[in-house]
């Protein structure tokens, strides 16, 4: 790794609060920051994968909404954040009062950011860089936002996220409306409207739907 992530994060990011979500405050990158004119090019020189840590994404944000103002659901139980990213749903799935959570991404850096989001938060998280898709998931609870961007990717994660749900455990999915979003297999909970960047969406206001796999 030709940089130290820690250290990147802390000099390319400022500390607000997604707007969405404004109990919780993250280490983000916007207009004023040099992160967010970096080309693919760019970051492949300094040894940084696209920094998806680094923005408050529309299913991360509707799904983080989902849980605090519904934290029964997470209450008190194991809860597994996949592809969590900045960390931001884990995040509120401890502040709303989950007895464990476990983020989880295959991206090496997103463990400094969620280390670092979850001290500005002053919460604990565990973290783990491994591949989860189709193997067992020691909790009650799994959430995923915004999983569903990419077709081979979301091949793999219908029959795992089905075996979950299968099984007993609350599968819930933050979604802005991507294309590979199985709306067979789901059940919608509840519709946000969701400010984002221009620069990462396709609107200023993405409509996003917290679904439960069933």
């Amino acid at each position: 790794m030709k940089t130290e992530p820690r250290a990147f994060i802390l000099a390319n990011t400022a500390v607000m609060s997604p707007p969405h979500v404004p109990e919780i405050r993250l280490h983000l990158a916007d207009e004023a920051h040099d992160l967010w004119l970096k080309t693919e090019e760019d970051l492949q020189e300094i040894g940084l994968p696209p920094p998806f840590w680094a923005f408050a994404w529309a299913g991360g944000q509707g799904l983080a909404r989902y849980v605090l103002d519904h934290p029964d659901v997470v209450r008190d139980r194991r809860v597994v954040d996949f592809a969590t990213g900045s960390g931001l749903v884990a995040i509120a799935a401890r502040l709303a009062g989950a007895a464990a959570v476990h983020a989880v991404d295959i991206d090496p850096w997103t463990q400094s950011a969620v280390e670092l989001n979850a001290a500005e938060n002053a919460v604990e998280i565990s973290f783990s860089r491994d591949d989860l898709v189709g193997g067992v998931v020691d909790a009650e609870v799994v959430l995923a936002g915004d999983v569903f961007y990419d077709r081979d990717f979301a091949a793999r994660l219908v029959p795992w996220f089905s075996m979950l749900a299968a099984q007993g455990k609350q599968v819930l999915v933050g979604d802005p409306g991507r294309s590979y979003l199985p709306k067979d297999r789901l059940e919608a909970l509840a519709s946000y409207e969701v400010p984002v960047s221009r620069a990462l969406e396709d609107s200023e206001i993405k409509k996003t739907t917290v679904w439960r796999f069933v």
